[in-house]
């Protein structure tokens, strides 16, 4: 149901509950087979006038009071109002039950009068508070969709930078190769045309299969190889069923682009990375070692922007669900991170769903 739809119901589940107790009260106390005919009139002219005098309150003098926001004049606009349709309430009420023969005492007693003008005030004021409940609850979820969508902008700007950056280091190596004349130029460009394909149409949506990314990794490592004219030796490793576990897109890319960059040279030849993925159930744990270059080498790495981005990206897409560790020891890099994947193989058009709607 839309949320106006909500409201309605709300009103008259309200108004069935508050006029079924007002008909039990009213023949719990009466010794005799009560007088049906008499107490649904009764409960009629109760639910008219108070009703109105609500709904008048709700309808028009609050939308006037949070334009201006002047207590004295909501007050003076509605007292008299009020008094009025008391007034009118109590002599309906009067001509109906009693036709001003005062055998019915009790409507003409001052307790009746106040107890049918507290009644009406309360349930006026009641119905009113439901109109400030559904207007803060309609500006929390506009706020959440706000954020929400503030939150998908920015998950598909980091996700965006990631092209360039990668195209960036790959177009490096076709040109180091394109340089030397290296017979593998036209598989580089074969590999990178896959992974541009992954890119551009699977990485689109908020999970992937993990199977697709890791075929993504394997065509990144392969390209590196080919760069590297296989003289440093690379394990990738997986462990585990990834066919059935979904994950953000390109999470795990940057730090395999980072232990090539910061770990691996042609010169340096005791360079290696060690790579291995294992899937437990839900909790995939990704490791990623590598050589650390000399510190002349080291010096003349320019930073990037691939760890800010991927961690902000976890942030995004795994909040309070990954843990990252990452180690620097005298010779190598080391990290491992363990997500909560999703351990099911709904499509990929429920997951967007659930993600423009969340967080809920």
């Amino acid at each position: 149901m839309t949320q106006r739809n909500r409201i309605v119901l709300i009103h008259a589940s309200f108004w069935c509950v508050y006029l079924s107790f007002f008909i039990y009260q009213i023949s719990f106390y009466q010794r005799d087979e009560p007088n049906w005919g008499r107490l649904f009139t009764v409960a009629a002219i109760q639910l008219f006038f108070t009703s109105a005098t609500a709904y008048l309150n709700y309808f028009v003098f609050l939308p006037r009071f949070q334009q201006h926001r002047n207590v004295g004049r909501y007050l003076l606009e509605f007292l008299l109002p009020f008094a009025l349709l008391i007034v009118a309430r109590l002599y309906t009420e009067r001509f109906l039950i009693d036709g001003f023969t005062h055998e019915e005492k009790y409507l003409y007693r001052t307790r009746f009068v106040v107890n049918v003008t507290l009644v009406t005030l309360f349930i006026t004021i009641f119905v009113g508070m439901l109109r400030f409940a559904a207007e803060w609850f309609e500006l929390e979820a506009k706020k959440r969709a706000v954020e929400n969508e503030r939150l998908s902008a920015e998950l598909r700007f980091l996700k965006a930078q990631i092209n360039p950056h990668f195209l960036f280091n790959t177009l490096n190596n076709l040109y180091y190769l394109a340089f030397t004349q290296s017979p593998n130029t036209t598989e580089v460009i074969a590999k990178l045309s896959q992974m541009m394909r992954y890119m551009i149409y699977d990485s689109n949506h908020p999970r992937v299969r993990l199977e697709k990314e890791i075929e993504y990794m394997q065509n990144y490592i392969s390209l590196e190889k080919l760069r590297l004219n296989e003289q440093i030796p690379i394990r990738f490793e997986v462990r585990g069923e990834p066919g059935h576990v979904l994950i953000a897109p390109l999470i795990l890319i940057t730090f395999l682009e980072n232990a090539f960059k910061h770990g691996v040279s042609n010169n340096f030849a005791e360079a290696w990375v060690d790579v291995q993925l294992e899937i437990n159930g839900n909790v995939c744990t990704y490791t990623v070692e590598n050589s650390k270059l000399p510190e002349q080498a080291l010096k003349e790495e320019k930073s990037g922007i691939g760890l800010q981005n991927v961690r902000r990206r976890l942030e995004l897409s795994y909040p309070n669900q990954y843990d990252l560790r990452i180690s620097d020891h005298p010779d190598h890099y080391r990290i491992e991170l363990k997500l909560n994947v999703e351990g099911n193989t709904n499509s990929i058009q429920n997951l967007e769903f659930r993600m423009m709607n969340s967080q809920t």
